[in-house]
């Protein structure tokens, strides 16, 4: 089962996870595995088929990152939620900062989505080639 969570990762192209204490999804991958999430978000924002409130995609292996249609932006603890027009602005708000990031560098979002935000996503930007399953806690020697 292992084995298929990695490959699964890796098929994402990064790692994810959600600290209730912080209310801060997670995300960790090489700045082009990090371009998959914001190649999600414009998957998303492009289906005319997710304008419906209430639609959803669930994402990677546990498949608990989850984008909801909503009227309103938000990051909660069990979705990012928002219109579709919402979707694409936070894609190209988290390209911009992919573009002047580099390995090593974190950056967040949360207020820019939506001001007075308690939620917010984190990216920790890692080396190109980075194994996103290397940094599964619940896989056997993740780092």
């Amino acid at each position: 089962m292992d084995h298929v969570t990695r490959d699964e990762w890796r098929q994402l192209g990064f790692f994810y996870d959600y600290d209730e204490y912080t209310m801060c999804w997670r995300f960790v991958g090489s700045r082009a595995g990090l371009m998959r999430f914001v190649e999600i978000l414009e998957s998303y924002a492009a289906n005319p088929g997710h304008e419906r409130l209430s639609e959803h995609e669930h994402y990677g292996p546990y498949w608990y990152l989850k984008l909801t249609t909503s009227q309103e932006a938000e990051i909660t603890d069990s979705a990012i939620c928002g219109m579709l027009i919402d979707f694409q602005r936070l894609a190209e708000s988290i390209r911009r900062k992919l573009d002047s990031s580099v390995a090593g560098s974190t950056f967040a979002i949360g207020d820019e989505y939506r001001a007075g935000s308690k939620g917010a996503l984190q990216f920790e930007v890692r080396e190109e080639g980075f194994d996103p399953a290397s940094a599964d806690p619940l896989l056997f020697g993740a780092s």
